[in-house]
C-alpha cells in the first residue's frame, strides 16, 4: 500500500513555511506531504530578508518547470496544492497532465483574463518607488500595514502582525512582471489547458473579500473550463481574504479540501 504525496506550492510573499499547519493536518489524515521552497528560497523568514537576492532571477518558468521536476519525481502521482501563484502553478501542471489532482487557492487568473489592477497604494513593478526602503533591485516587499491591508484585510491587526512575522518574505521583482504586473502583456507560462479532458480533478477556491486575486477573477476562471469534461469544481468562502490559507480560519479551507478529495476518491492510501 503506498501513501499519497500531496504537493504544496506557496504564492508570492509568503515564505514556504506558511503551509506548516496544513502540511501537518494533511499528514495526520495519512498523505504525505511536501512543501518545497521555490529555487534558491532560503530556509527560514529571516535569512530570506537578509538575502532575497538570490531569488533575484526567479521567474514563472523558471518557478513552473521547478514544481514540475518535483511533482513528476514521485512513484505515486501526487496531489498538488497551490496558492496564488502557486494556484496558477497547479492549473498549469495538472493540465499538463502532472499530478492526480489539483486545488487552486486564490489563484493568479490563467490565459486571456487580465491579472486585477493591483489595489491602490500598493507598489507594484512599473510603479514608481517614490524611494521606498521597501523596494529593491530585484524584490518587492510588503510592510506590516500593507500586508494588513491588502492580504490579510479580513482579520484584527493582532493576528495580521503575527503572521507577518512568521510567513510574510520579500518577492522577486521579475515574477511580478510575469504575472502581468509590469503593465506588459503575461508572460508564456501564464496558461492553462482548459480542454484538456484527461486530466485529473481541479478545485478553485476563492475568498470573496480577497483584493489580490479577487472572487469574480476566479469565476471567471472557472468558466474558461467550461467544456472540458474533466472534474472542475468551484468554492467560494465568504468573509475571506488572501491569508485565508494562514489565517485563523485556514483549517475550514484545508478540511474542505480533504473532503473533496475524498469525494472524488483521492485517498491518502493507494493499494
Amino acid at each position: 500500500m503506498n501513501r499519497t504525496p500531496v504537493v504544496f506550492i506557496h504564492g508570492a510573499w509568503l515564505h514556504a513555511l506558511s503551509w506548516e499547519s496544513w502540511a501537518e493536518r494533511f499528514a495526520s489524515r495519512g498523505f504525505v506531504s511536501f512543501a518545497p521552497g521555490w529555487p534558491g528560497e532560503p530556509l527560514t523568514v529571516e535569512a530570506m530578508w537578509k538575502s532575497s537576492e538570490r531569488l533575484a532571477d526567479v521567474g514563472l518558468d523558471l518557478l513552473t518547470d521547478h514544481y514540475a521536476k518535483i511533482v513528476d519525481s514521485f512513484d505515486v502521482a501526487p496531489v498538488i496544492i497551490g496558492h496564488s501563484v502557486g494556484g496558477l502553478i497547479a492549473q498549469h501542471l495538472i493540465g499538463a497532465n502532472f499530478g492526480q489532482a489539483a486545488v487552486a487557492i486564490a489563484p493568479i487568473p490563467v490565459n486571456d483574463i487580465a491579472p486585477p489592477a493591483p489595489p491602490s497604494g500598493l507598489w507594484l513593478p512599473g510603479q514608481t518607488d517614490g524611494g521606498d526602503p521597501s523596494v529593491h533591485d530585484s524584490s518587492v516587499s510588503l510592510s506590516p500595514e500593507q500586508f494588513h491591508h491588502f492580504f490579510a484585510n479580513r482579520i484584527s491587526a493582532q493576528e495580521s502582525a503575527r503572521l507577518f512575522e512568521r510567513y510574510v518574505v520579500p518577492t522577486p521583482r521579475r515574477l511580478l512582471a510575469d504575472l502581468g504586473y509590469a503593465g506588459s502583456a503575461p508572460g508564456p507560462r501564464v496558461l492553462a489547458d482548459v480542454d484538456n479532458a484527461d486530466r485529473g480533478p481541479l478545485l478553485l477556491i476563492s475568498g470573496q473579500e480577497d483584493l489580490l486575486a479577487p472572487d469574480a477573477a476566479t469565476r471567471a476562471t472557472y468558466k474558461q473550463y467550461g467544456d472540458s469534461l474533466a472534474v472542475t469544481d468551484l468554492k467560494q468562502f465568504a468573509d475571506r481574504a488572501h491569508s485565508l490559507v494562514i489565517d485563523n480560519g485556514w483549517r475550514f479551507v484545508a478540511d474542505y479540501v480533504l473532503g473533496w478529495l475524498d469525494e472524488h476518491g483521492l485517498r491518502a492510501h493507494r493499494l
